[in-house]
């Protein structure tokens, strides 16, 4: 991208030099005039009916049901009392009609007032009791959420065992309780499966790995067999990434087992000089601007994910190209950010690469230099962290991606 140019919607601005502490991010244009108003208008109105709790929707169906009856009764009332003293006064004369009309009308005028004043009054308290009413008609919802909010993966036992009349309730807490049980046995062949294929598909892999080794070790082995043999090591290391990957990718979509305050600048710093050599010999550019972003999850996975971020951007870049690292907090909340020059992608092709088995390049098997399984592995656990990944296309080439984390408590 040259100086002066601005990047095409949808891309993000390259890092410029002394700008590394700058975050990354798309920019939105603001609507102006009376389409941010209206905008602006619409949007309250959302977040007031969004935020309303089905307890307090069901309060206000109530009560204005109760309103509506209760308007209905009061002039059902004003025109029977009418009807009754026109009906007494019927026999009267004129002369007698016209001077107790008014009497009519200051009696129909007191009853309307304080029939109005007691509907509002009897009004609020059948709000008051509506809302206790559908508290209680709610419980067992409020029940299923709670235990619903507990589950985890080691904790698929746990079921509602809802008790009390035979209702549509009873039958979702049934069903939800079934689902529960289908979902237990499935992670416990799933624990089962990643237990066994981490033995049987690494061991024979070792044992390849070591008859190879020892083969080529010997003297006598020719120039052809040995470039053969390294060939054959090349392609046994690579199915071992592969396996390592697709484990690693198994266990970072299951439930944390650990967790501890990790200080994400910490961990950036720890990558990149695990990473140190590979970088030089790259002969990329790195600029890094570390700073405190403390997270509450597993220490060995979030080391992962920032070093699959940063071996992605080592991979899948271009000669004399640049590597920024960032950590710290962004939008208020602690993130890691790794941008990297290389070849330019299309906006509608980066989710796709968060999908297993892709690159770059769209293909599955046309790369030898990974998996496949990176970015893949990095949206497992920030998943698991409950964390939210993004990534843009940089403009000129290349891809930014940034992982936030949620705030530790306290």
């Amino acid at each position: 991208m040259r100086p002066g140019e601005r990047p095409e919607p949808g891309q993000v601005e390259p890092t410029r030099p002394g700008d590394t502490g700058t975050w990354r991010s798309l920019n939105s244009v603001a609507p102006d005039g009376d389409g941010a108003e209206r905008s602006s208008a619409h949007a309250t109105v959302h977040r007031l009916t969004d935020n309303l709790s089905l307890r307090a929707r069901l309060t206000l169906i109530y009560g204005m049901l109760f309103f509506a009856a209760g308007s209905l009764l009061v002039l059902v009332n004003y025109l029977v009392i009418a009807v009754l003293l026109n009906a007494l006064l019927a026999e009267e004369s004129p002369a007698e009609l016209i001077e107790n009309s008014h009497h009519i009308e200051q009696v129909l005028t007191h009853v309307t007032r304080f029939s109005l004043l007691a509907l509002f009054l009897v009004g609020l308290l059948a709000v008051g009791l509506g809302y206790v009413v559908a508290g209680r008609a709610l419980s067992p919802l409020q029940k299923i959420t709670r235990i619903a909010r507990r589950l985890s993966e080691r904790s698929l036992h746990e079921r509602i065992a809802l008790s009390g009349p035979d209702d549509e309730i009873r039958e979702l807490a049934d069903t939800f309780d079934g689902m529960l049980e289908r979902l237990d046995r499935a992670f416990d062949g799933q624990r089962r499966f990643v237990a066994n294929a981490s033995h049987e598909l690494r061991t024979p892999l070792a044992i390849n790995r070591t008859l190879l080794e020892v083969a080529l070790s010997a003297p006598d082995v020719s120039p052809d067999l040995k470039t053969v043999g390294q060939t054959l090591l090349e392609t046994n290391a690579r199915h071992e990434r592969l396996i390592d990957g697709l484990l690693f990718l198994a266990k970072s979509d299951r439930e944390l087992e650990a967790k501890a305050r990790v200080d994400l600048g910490e961990v950036a710093g720890t990558v990149l000089s695990q990473l140190a050599a590979d970088i030089e010999k790259s002969g990329l550019s790195l600029r890094q601007d570390l700073r405190p972003g403390p997270v509450t999850g597993d220490p060995v996975l979030l080391e992962r994910l920032v070093a699959n971020l940063v071996e992605n951007a080592l991979k899948y870049n271009v000669e004399e190209g640049e590597i920024t690292v960032r950590s710290g907090m962004y939008e208020g909340m602690p993130a890691v950010q790794v941008e990297n020059s290389g070849k330019v992608i299309p906006a509608y092709e980066i989710e796709g690469l968060f999908e297993p088995f892709r690159r770059g390049s769209g293909d599955r098997v046309g790369s030898g230099r990974s998996a496949g399984l990176g970015l893949s592995i990095v949206r497992s656990v920030v998943r698991a962290h409950q964390g939210v990944v993004t990534a843009w296309p940089r403009a000129g080439g290349g891809l930014v991606v940034t992982v936030c984390l949620p705030v530790p408590p306290g």
